[in-house]
């Protein structure tokens, strides 16, 4: 039994750095991405980076969670690990940025498998009553992921170099590997069963045209471009595709039949709506101190410390409550508490204290915490084992899906009513002729060489356009609400409670 025991806590420990992996590879390339351009040049290339990583992630995620199901999850979890860390050796060895934007792709066909299949081997080896735990424990190093990455990316740029920042998850990687492979002892037995191609074929190239297209449309093409227009066109076209192939596939990628249980539909629409609104804050606050308060680059990420120890909070009660509570009742606090958090943030301007904005992003991370442990515990709930991959990397799509869209929609809202206040402040392109580009304002080099009036007014409007574009955060965040309110009663199931545990028939 304690040998058993044991092999259980080795194994948390190989997901959990599977995990750490997967969730920090964004965050600490982002905080290198200026100094690989330096390096290996190919500045209007630079979008593929990450493009190509998350294109990948996004496809990958729903199609390994239904082969886990089908073929059993250890194999694809190694899988994943194998296949990132191929990635990541190829990352470090990269002479061109087109070639470190493929290797980043099979880094995200890795990637993909690694998230979804680990939250649902916890659900498989664990009883009921630990689980809550346990997924509030995974949840929190999501968070703390957010947060280290930027700092670990900086700090391996500035001293050891940027090949690193890939090359650390070789050691990392090793030990999860290790681990999963001698001790996680895969009981269920799974039988072989037609995969659906087509559905697979034609949900990644819909979501490579919808990334492109967010991508490039208002940078390297117009909206209105026949380029812009075509890859919308092909996402519309392989979207209306993959619904009708699903339907009457026998095994769907994803089972829209899924949708159809109360508590699936409306914990995966809140991820998704979770993760539109909080990539703003994620994004926009660092933007903030650097280009309001002076902040630096390099510690961007301390920048979001309170936040990271709210949602580290947040995920840890969540997953505590789990046991006590309905996943509705635990939901309407977080909802609560992340509306309330993001309307605070709707406040900012130059005026706002350091100690203010430190308690804004506290209540925000606490309340967007919960949603990592609590909404995988929803969406997987009614399902038994054979289900489970597909509906925890559903859930998971979605979350990254809604974060997706939030990158692209709040930038162009952001970026809009910036030109707009620096129009308003220093008239019609005056703002670029006179002083270069406004966004110089973020480097404290440069900030020492405008002249304190101007440094002013550009700090004024980069404030005013953050605040609007967290007021339209205000969107998603209210809508996350009204799907939480629209979950039905359902609790964790615990043997030996009373009767009053058992999922509620509403």
């Amino acid at each position: 039994m304690h040998s058993k025991e044991s092999n259980l806590k080795l194994v948390v420990v190989g997901l959990l750095l599977g995990i750490l992996m997967s969730a920090m590879d964004n965050t600490i390339v982002a905080s290198a991405m200026g100094t690989i351009v330096a390096d290996l040049g190919g500045l209007d290339k630079i979008v593929w980076v990450t493009s190509a990583y998350m294109v990948m992630v996004m496809a990958g995620t729903p199609i390994f969670g239904k082969l886990s199901d089908m073929y059993g999850r250890k194999r694809f979890f190694m899988f994943g690990l194998i296949v990132f860390l191929i990635g990541s050796a190829l990352c470090g060895t990269a002479t061109t940025i087109t070639q470190l934007s493929i290797y980043r792709a099979i880094q995200g066909i890795g990637g993909g498998a690694l998230m979804p299949i680990a939250f649902t081997i916890v659900f498989d080896i664990f009883p009921p009553e630990k689980r809550g735990k346990l997924t509030g424990l995974f949840g929190a190093v999501f968070g703390i992921s957010s947060v280290l990455g930027p700092l670990l990316g900086a700090y391996i740029t500035d001293y050891v170099g940027w090949q690193w920042v890939f090359y650390i998850n070789l050691p990392i990687g090793v030990v999860a590997i290790f681990l999963i492979a001698t001790s996680y002892k895969e009981s269920i037995t799974h039988s072989k069963q037609r995969i659906d191609w087509g559905g697979a074929f034609t949900l990644v190239s819909a979501i490579i045209c919808l990334m492109f297209a967010l991508e490039l449309g208002g940078n390297q093409y117009a909206w209105d471009s026949p380029m812009i227009l075509g890859l919308f066109a092909g996402f519309a076209v392989l979207l209306i595709a993959f619904i009708l192939i699903e339907r009457v596939a026998a095994e769907p990628v994803i089972s829209f039949a899924m949708f159809g249980k109360r508590l699936f539909a409306t914990s995966s629409i809140t991820a998704f709506f979770y993760g539109s609104a909080f990539i703003v804050a994620t994004i926009y606050i660092p933007i903030f101190v650097q280009g309001v308060f002076g902040g630096s680059a390099t510690n961007s990420g301390l920048i979001l410390m309170p936040m990271m120890i709210g949602s580290v909070l947040g995920s840890q009660t969540g997953g505590m409550l789990a046991a006590k509570t309905s996943f509705r009742n635990i939901m309407i606090l977080s909802a609560i508490c992340f509306v309330a958090g993001v309307f605070t943030l709707t406040t900012l301007s130059p005026d706002t204290s350091r100690l203010l904005l430190n308690v804004f992003m506290a209540l925000t991370g606490f309340g967007v915490g919960f949603s990592f442990s609590v909404l995988s515990m929803a969406s997987i709930h009614n399902f038994g084992m054979r289900e489970r991959g597909s509906a925890t990397s559903t859930n998971t799509f979605m979350r990254s899906l809604g974060m997706t869209l939030g990158i692209t929609i709040f930038g162009i809202i952001q970026r809009n009513s910036f030109t707009n206040s620096l129009t308003e402040a220093f008239g019609a392109g005056g703002q670029t002729s006179a002083f270069g580009d406004p966004r110089a304002a973020l480097t404290p080099e440069a900030r020492a060489k405008i002249p304190a009036p101007v440094l002013e007014k550009i700090s004024a409007a980069l404030s005013t356009s953050i605040a609007d574009t967290f007021l339209w955060a205000l969107v998603p965040a209210v809508l996350a609400l009204v799907f939480v309110l629209l979950m039905p009663g359902d609790r964790l199931l615990i043997p030996g409670k009373s009767a009053q545990t058992a999922p509620s028939k509403r």
